[in-house]
């Protein structure tokens, strides 16, 4: 199964090969200089990783990788992104309610809680989790976008608690493991998960690997891998590449999704992320069910918890035979962790 799914991760990459030869030459005409980042505080920084840089000692490449692995961060704690959530070794609250408008009427409703809470004496190994529909959040990436026309209005279907023990090493590998219930009443169920990811230089690029297994009640077994590949363009611009295979074996199904994603940030304020996104199914035979182009404008709006982000959406989903179809999503975010 794991092979399978890796297997398939590096399938969907191989396009990327041409992206990223494209982008050095790019990179090596225009000699762009130092990437900005939201530092830790949610504002901009001037301290990010040469865009061009030739690598000519281990110290330099790993002292560039490090920069750039903390301004990706940086940016996935900004946009509030679940791998924040995920590999964060500090206690977090993230709290949102999402508004999507579409053509014919179309209206969507979401409310999401993430919450986690390292405990005393236990240096931060042991965290206290509180998450809102847990296993829509068994796919590792969490910047797939969902199709109004597949999931209709919906509050929480369900609340999880949970107790989770995790341990990083040299900001180069993470894992967690955790157990829980969610909490229906008698209709209670358990669930377990585990993830390991790992970063890993690749010149002027950083490749990070992800993977998951899990079981609930609900849904049954199942795991998933993710790859991204992550480089700066620009002082303001870096580029992610992120392919996503989630298995289950109740329907012995994939959920495939591929994303091309430029993130800019353009003060201490504001980001904007930009964004090609497609996913498909292997059954009951392989599809694309939809294409996406969208823009995500996130705005820091009071003090340095509070975003307000705005997304205009054009899908084209296999549902109504690949033909365009607006949507506008605005979201209002809480956000707390240790940098705010």
């Amino acid at each position: 199964m794991l092979v399978a799914s890796l297997s398939l991760g590096i399938a969907l990459l191989l396009p990327l090969q041409v992206c990223a030869e494209e982008a050095s030459a790019v990179n090596a005409a225009s000699s762009v200089g130092a990437a900005s980042s939201v530092d830790s505080a949610g504002s901009i920084s001037s301290e990010s990783p040469p865009a061009d840089t030739t690598y000519s000692a281990d110290p330099t490449r790993d002292y560039l990788s490090g920069k750039l692995e903390n301004w990706a961060k940086s940016l996935d704690s900004f946009f509030g992104d679940y791998r924040n959530y995920q590999e964060s070794n500090d206690s977090v609250i993230q709290a949102n309610a999402t508004q999507v408008l579409g053509s014919g009427g179309l209206s969507t409703r979401e409310f999401a809680l993430d919450l986690k809470i390292s405990l005393p004496n236990t240096e931060k190994k042991v965290q206290f989790l509180i998450e809102t529909n847990p296993e829509e959040k068994t796919a590792e990436n969490q910047t797939k976008v969902k199709s109004p026309l597949i999931k209709p209005v919906s509050t929480p279907a369900s609340i999880a608690a949970a107790l989770r023990f995790e341990k990083a090493e040299a900001e180069r590998w993470h894992f967690s493991t955790d157990g829980g219930i969610q909490l229906a009443g008698l209709a209670s169920t358990p669930f377990v998960r585990a993830r390991l990811s790992l970063a890993m230089p690749l010149e002027q690029w950083r490749m990070n690997v992800a993977e998951s297994v899990f079981w609930f009640s609900t849904i049954g077994a199942g795991e998933s891998t993710l790859i991204d590949f992550e480089r700066p363009l620009s002082k303001e611009h870096l580029f992610r590449a992120s392919s996503n295979a989630t298995w289950l074996k109740n329907t012995q199904n994939f959920d495939l999704n591929q994303s091309f994603s430029v993130y800019h940030t353009v003060d201490e304020r504001t980001a904007v992320l930009y964004q090609f996104n497609v996913s498909g199914v292997t059954q009951p035979q392989t599809q694309v069910s939809d294409y996406v182009l969208l823009m995500r404008y996130r705005y820091r709006w009071h003090r340095e918890w509070i975003f307000l982000d705005i997304s205009p959406q054009l899908h084209f989903p296999q549902l109504l035979n690949y033909h365009p179809s607006l949507y506008l999503s605005v979201r209002l975010e809480f956000l707390l962790d240790k940098s705010r």
